[in-house]
């Protein structure tokens, strides 16, 4: 609860460094409000739309209200997706105002002792060193390799953990050894003819618990025709920072990897995840008032490419990769379909796979409720969400859930896990499902010889 002068200092600085233009330039006309989940899912409450909370913050600005709990309320309900802007006819950059509003609020409000030191954590002491990520990452794996997961199961001990976290468990991947996540190449040649050479973004999360899925995506390049550099020197992207009202840390983390990947002499730099793609492509926001490091942020933002664009560009659809048949179904990464506008080259990737009948489901492109760490702190919603999500993966009898962000994957699974039809539904990445493909090819050709 913010005190009446932190509601002062934070009315003061609303007025001073909001975006007033991009303020009034949404014109109330309502194409936002049918493509915001929180709207819908709230039973169509105005303060849980995009239009509402500009207008909420806008009144903060003017004077009008005070940014009490209710308005931080409503900009914290917010998934961030970013649905509503594709369809604004006025162009409203609503994510930036999102993280604006949101930093502007944290850097002025006094959290309690154990909020403060949890985000102190996580913030600052985890995701922004590699080293750590990839320690905390050993522990897990300890715990699921030294019979202690199966013990923690057996006993009931999980079931003192609130019902999502306690599921989560259930549905996170078998995690690499430290060796593993140490031993990582820094080069790595294409099989054939060089057609491009990238960069690629491996991540904190993607390269320490998701292992597998960057080795699948660096495996992909090769066959596609592409020269690889991995330089060590990159950091986590900063997305769940610049999301969660720590915008000064996600600055440091876009400086650290902007030097990381100028000097490389790369066609694109490919990203496997698409919030951090999401983030990633926005840094020249991010550092728009350093004129200097705008600039050099435009210039790798231009470099910037998903793995599905890639790979659709050099004709990877064309392999005749297949598969045992199944129906499958896509669901978007919000911010890849909305803020890299890329969402028809993981269909025709998917398409291209002989053997799968790909099945469009109803809002595809709707958020599924993970939003990085939103399916924690705003369980009750998220859930909401998730059930709607799984009725409509239920009516296109899906088998197989395809997605293309690691949140993504892990609240698919969880909502498989929900439902109970892991016997007969799964979810997987999409690098992860077109090695798959290769190997299933590659080995039913080796049969057939």
């Amino acid at each position: 609860m913010t005190t009446a002068e932190e509601r002062k200092v934070i009315q003061q600085q609303f007025k001073e460094q909001m975006n007033e233009d991009e303020l009034l330039n949404c014109m109330r006309c309502g194409f936002c409000l049918p493509a915001c989940p929180t709207y819908v899912e709230s039973g169509y409450k105005e303060s849980h739309s995009p239009r509402g909370r500009i207008a909420l913050m806008k009144a903060v600005v003017d004077g009008i209200i005070e940014p009490d709990e209710d308005v931080e309320r409503s900009l914290n309900l917010c998934l961030g997706c970013r649905a509503c802007e594709p369809v604004c006819p006025s162009g409203v950059n609503y994510g930036h105002l999102l993280e604006d509003a949101r930093d502007i609020i944290n850097q002025n409000k006094k959290h309690s002792f154990s909020v403060k030191t949890a985000r102190n954590i996580a913030f600052n002491g985890l995701f922004p060193h590699q080293g750590r990520m990839q320690n905390l990452t050993g522990l897990l794996g300890f715990y699921q390799r030294s019979g202690l997961q199966s013990l923690a199961r057996k006993s009931g001990v999980l079931n003192l953990l609130p019902p999502n976290l306690a599921t989560m468990e259930k549905v996170l991947p078998t995690v690499p050894t430290r060796k593993e996540m140490k031993n990582r190449p820094q080069h790595l040649l294409a099989e054939g003819p060089v057609k491009k050479r990238v960069a690629f973004f491996s991540g904190c999360l993607m390269d320490t618990m998701f292992l597998d899925t960057n080795n699948a995506t660096l495996k992909l390049l090769q066959l596609a025709g592409c020269e690889i550099v991995i330089p060590k020197e990159q950091a986590c992207c900063g997305a769940l920072h610049g999301h969660s009202g720590e915008k000064a840390k996600a600055k440091e983390l876009a400086k650290r990897n902007i030097e990381a990947f100028e000097s490389l002499e790369v066609d694109f730099i490919i990203t496997n995840a698409g919030g951090c793609g999401g983030f990633l492509i926005d840094y020249d926001h991010l550092l728009k008032d350093d004129l200097s490091w705008k600039e050099r942020a435009q210039a790798f933002k231009g470099k910037l490419k998903d793995i599905s664009s890639i790979l659709v560009e050099l004709r990877f659809f064309e392999q005749q990769l297949e598969l045992p048949y199944q129906v499958v179904t896509y669901q978007d990464s919000c911010h890849l379909r909305n803020v890299m506008r890329t969402f028809g080259e993981p269909r025709t990737l998917l398409k291209g796979i002989k053997g799968i009948e790909f099945r469009e489901m109803k809002n595809a492109d709707r958020c599924c409720g993970s939003a990085g760490i939103y399916n924690i702190v705003e369980s009750d919603m998220s859930m909401q969400i998730l059930d709607h999500k799984m009725e409509n993966v239920e009516a296109v009898q899906a088998e197989t859930i395809v997605t293309a962000n690691p949140g993504c994957l892990l609240q698919m699974k969880l909502g498989i896990e929900r439902e109970g039809v892991a016997h007969r539904m799964r979810a997987v990445h999409i690098v992860d499902l077109l090695i798959e493909a290769y190997e299933y090819t590659k080995q039913k050709s080796t049969v057939s010889l």
